[in-house]
Formats: structure tokens, C-alpha cells, sequence
């Protein structure tokens, strides 16, 4: 997919994002409050969906329709592997990052 130079500027800002909050500003700019929302019901999609979470249940949590759903399905399963990449990164930095239990 070749990208526009408008498009590799915006990936560029998003890139140079060092912390929660500064996310927050910028996005906030950037779109509107039902758009993050938005887009965060997809990422939670995706979460749920890579945790084998039935589509009623994920309906019933985030509203999102089920072709929504199924789209998202799609996009984790068929798409680019960002839904993927993201979802591992996540959960090797959660690893990494938990706390020893002494046994």
C-alpha cells in the first residue's frame, strides 16, 4: 500500500507521541469525541475477539454492531497483522511488567 505524503506526516505525529497524556491531547484535536470512541470500541473488538468472546457479548459491551464485529474478525484475522502485531506487544509488555509472586 503506498502511502500519500499527507498520510506518512500523520503516521510520523503519531509516532512522536511519548505518553499517555500527550495521545490524549492529540487525539482530542485531531477527532472528535464520538471518533475516539469509535475507535476505541474497535480496538476493544479486536481485544475481545482475540479472547474468543462470544459476538452477543461483545455487542452487549460495546455497542458495536455484529457486522462491526465481523469486519474487525476480518481486519485480526485476514487484515495487515496490526490488530495482531499491537495485541502481542501489548501482552509482552504487560508480561514483562507484572510483578514476581514468590512461590
Amino acid at each position: 500500500m503506498k502511502l500519500n505524503i499527507k498520510t506518512k506526516q500523520l503516521y510520523k505525529a503519531i509516532l512522536n507521541l511519548q505518553t499517555e497524556n500527550e495521545c490524549q491531547k492529540f487525539f482530542r484535536d485531531l477527532l472528535t469525541e464520538a471518533e475516539i470512541k469509535e475507535f476505541s470500541n474497535r480496538w476493544r473488538v479486536a481485544q475481545m475477539l482475540n479472547e474468543k468472546v462470544a459476538y452477543e457479548l461483545i455487542t452487549q459491551e460495546t455497542g458495536m454492531s455484529s457486522t462491526t464485529i465481523a469486519r474487525t474478525n476480518k481486519w485480526l484475522t485476514d487484515g495487515m497483522g496490526g490488530y495482531k502485531l499491537m495485541l502481542k506487544r501489548l501482552k509482552d509488555m504487560n508480561h514483562h511488567h507484572s510483578p514476581l509472586v514468590a512461590e
